[in-house]
């Protein structure tokens, strides 16, 4: 690595280009900062890398990304739970022992899917194709899950039905630069991805800039001073939002006619159902004035039109149990002005997880087989079982979406031998209480990490594998660019790569099949998995990806990538976008009549995700040290709570303990937490395990809850993790 390794940031989908250094003798001999005493210095130095998404900038996550490769809390041997509950070394034949063993009497006693799997969205293109194959042929189950379940799943399932496939953003990010309008859906990505922001400058300097989110959010504040429009809508209507829009574009002639006529279908049954959603009866149900209802549906015509429209959704409108309906009408939106396909307007959704696109295109999702198959397509599945080598009938069929899978465990008829790959369930699934309970109920667990997070610490085997800069492969990010992730450091002794793990146990497992712990040669296989499926990889290889070519997929042989879909089509077999017609149901739309408010969930600029990586970074847990609650003033004050206090939020699934900061940011019926951080501060504690019946997203943004002033004052669990210094009111 004499100039560098050039790789991309571990953390979201926008997959920001660095380059990483062996640090500096200067740097590497620092001493850590006074705050974290226990933690080393970085062995590789972070600078930003040229590249469209982030054009050389990065965030705080991802300048101080490298600190966690040589973290004192790194695991690097296997670890086995004792009977007193503590975890003690093991060597690796005997972990591999221990896991055969337990796979074969748990399916021996309760048969194959007795054994389930649960994946991650941050898992390369390579490793979750592996554990797709791993967990059908090696394992013999189809309970095979993951964590992106939580993420992309309603986004997903509403661009598969309404263009016949999935990809986050359909164009580069690029495009977006030369926008005048740009509507973005539930999404603050002035915090959750920081270097977009950039691509969002050309809309606010045209005042074109509207975000839809319950709380005024850093994304949301560039629309002051003429950037823009905030439309902030009771939580739960995001859906009767987007219908009243699509309204006022049928009913004021704003329609793009000619592209509903030769690239639509669905159209008259959709202007039916729309009927009931003029904008005064959209504002008595959202809160969100007619007026500002009439004019986003003006401005987004106009940019259409002249400058260029883009409408963009996120987790905050998908993350309910009609998240699906909601994106539908999104797109629908999109399709009545003509914006998918345009050379200068469109629709996308911003996938969230590093690998969160290619993560649920190559198999381990319950339902899919490489190239974003389906697993019941009789075709499909012998296109798989002729590049396996295998007969098809030994692939089984479909599986348990993550919530109904999580449900399962431990319970006679469902999973009693779990492995979990890149998740960290206890502080990231939905009603975590009852998922901790779950998981104490299985006969075996195992748990693949590098630190030893809420999860592993329930795990009766903890295997640790590399981190990225310790591995190579491939990402997709969220504009469907495979991208190359390269080996930076050599990982510690004990350590060892998940692909070397699935060769070892599909051996001695004695699967069918082969199974390779070469990333090269996985992506070289997963490509002729993936030729002739909607996420085609066929023409690409790492020799490419090296030379820097953009590879955008489908990218079949013999072709250059498709960096823009739907220009001459969309993926149905008449061509076609299907306008689907969709209204709120009665259990989405809820009003809290009493004392209670509705929980949003969200994220912070300095955490990621469970915040098992990020809280073990000095900088950003001095930063962001605890979960708090935002509360607006005059809710806090009917319930005597002042700016700093204790405060609980309740309900019947659990309670969190926290600090409760004003803020004229949130609705008076909403409060607000972060989701990163674990125990008592864990807001999935509240969330509720109910899902969308089409795409099995959890409700994650309006939980029921109710807020009291707290009589004591805790010691921030992530805080003692760390071994930080307390305040001294935390400390007495």
């Amino acid at each position: 690595m004499p100039n560098g390794a050039e790789t991309h940031c571990p953390y979201c989908a926008l997959q920001c280009a660095m380059t990483l250094s062996p640090a500096t003798p200067e740097v590497a001999g620092q001493a850590p900062a006074a705050a974290a005493p226990a933690q080393p210095a970085a062995p590789l130095e972070v600078s930003g890398r040229d590249f469209p998404t982030n054009r050389g900038g990065l965030c705080r996550k991802g300048w101080t990304s490298a600190s966690l490769l040589r973290h004192n809390g790194r695991v690097t041997e296997p670890l086995l739970k004792g009977s007193d509950g503590v975890h003690q070394p093991i060597s690796w034949d005997q972990a591999l022992t221990l896991i055969t063993a337990a796979v074969k009497d748990t399916q021996r006693q309760y048969g194959n899917d007795a054994v389930g799997v649960f994946g991650g969205g941050g898992l390369t293109n390579e490793k979750a194709y592996m554990l797709g194959k791993f967990a059908r042929l090696a394992l013999r189950t189809s309970r095979i899950d993951y964590n992106g379940r939580f993420c992309m799943s309603s986004a997903a399932a509403a661009g598969n039905r309404a263009f016949g496939v999935d990809r986050g953003l359909p164009f580069p990010v690029t495009d977006l630069d030369s926008a005048s309008v740009i509507l973005m859906l539930g999404s603050n990505v002035a915090e959750t991805m920081p270097p977009f922001v950039q691509h969002l400058q050309g809309a606010r300097d045209a005042g074109g800039l509207i975000v839809v989110d319950p709380r005024r959010s850093a994304t949301a504040a560039f629309t002051s001073d003429g950037g823009g429009l905030h439309l902030q809508p009771t939580p739960g209507t995001d859906l009767a939002l987007l219908l009243g829009i699509s309204h006022v574009v049928v009913h004021e002639g704003l329609v793009d006619s000619a592209f509903v006529a030769a690239r639509t279908s669905g159209y008259p049954a959709l202007v039916r159902s729309l009927s009931a959603f003029w904008p005064e009866r959209v504002q008595s149900i959202t809160g969100v004035p007619a007026n500002l209802i009439r004019d986003t549906a003006r401005r987004l015509a106009q940019g259409a039109r002249a400058g260029g429209s883009y409408i963009l959704s996120g987790r905050g409108v998908e993350q309910h149990v009609d998240g699906t309906d909601t994106a539908t009408a999104a797109i629908n939106l999109s399709l009545l002005l003509g914006l998918p396909g345009s050379a200068r307007s469109g629709y996308g959704t911003l996938t969230g997880q590093g690998n969160g696109q290619g993560g649920r295109e190559h198999g381990q999702k319950a339902d899919q087989l490489p190239g974003y198959r389906k697993i019941t397509d009789p075709a499909a599945r012998a296109h798989i079982a002729s590049v396996w080598g295998i007969d098809e009938s030994l692939i089984p069929g479909p599986g348990l979406p993550a919530v109904e899978l999580l449900k399962s465990l431990g319970k006679r008829d469902g999973v009693r031998c779990l492995f979990v790959h890149g998740a960290n369930v206890v502080v990231s699934a939905p009603d975590t209480n009852a998922v901790t309970a779950a998981l104490r109920e299985l006969d075996f667990l195992v748990v693949c990490d590098f630190f030893l997070s809420e999860t592993a610490m329930e795990a009766d085997l903890v295997l640790p594998v590399t981190q990225w800069a310790e591995e190579e492969g491939t990402l997709t990010n969220l504009e469907g660019r495979v991208i190359r992730r390269r080996r930076a450091l050599t990982p510690p002794p004990g350590v060892r790569s998940e692909l070397w793990l699935m060769a070892r146990l599909a051996e001695l497992l004695e699967a069918p099949s082969t199974f390779s712990d070469d990333p090269e040669t996985v992506f070289e296989e997963l490509r002729l998995a993936s030729a002739g499926g909607l996420a085609d990889y066929s023409g690409i290889d790492y020799a490419m990806l090296d030379r820097g070519e953009a590879a955008y997929w489908p990218y079949p042989v013999g072709s250059s990538g498709t960096p823009r879909l739907f220009s001459d089509g969309f993926a149905h077999s008449d061509r076609r976008a299907v306008m689907v017609p969709v209204t709120p149901s009665k259990r989405a739309v809820r009003s809290f009549a009493d004392d209670s408010l509705a929980l949003a969930t969200g994220r912070l600029l300095e955490h990621y995700q469970s915040g098992s990586q990020t809280r073990r970074v000095a900088d950003l847990l001095t930063a962001q040290p605890q979960v708090r609650l935002l509360i607006h003033p005059s809710t806090a004050a009917s319930r005597g709570i002042a700016d700093g206090d204790y405060a609980t939020v309740s309900n019947e699934r659990g309670e969190v303990l926290c600090r409760a900061e004003l803020s004229n940011s949130v609705r008076p019926d909403t409060v607000f937490l972060p989701f990163h951080f674990p125990g008592q501060e864990n807001a999935n504690r509240l969330t509720e395990a109910a899902t969308d019946p089409i795409s099995g997203m959890p409700e994650f943004k309006t939980s029921r809850v109710w807020v009291r002033r707290a009589v004591s004052n805790p010691v921030p669990a992530a805080l003692v993790d760390a071994g930080l210094p307390l305040h001294a009111e935390e400390a007495s």
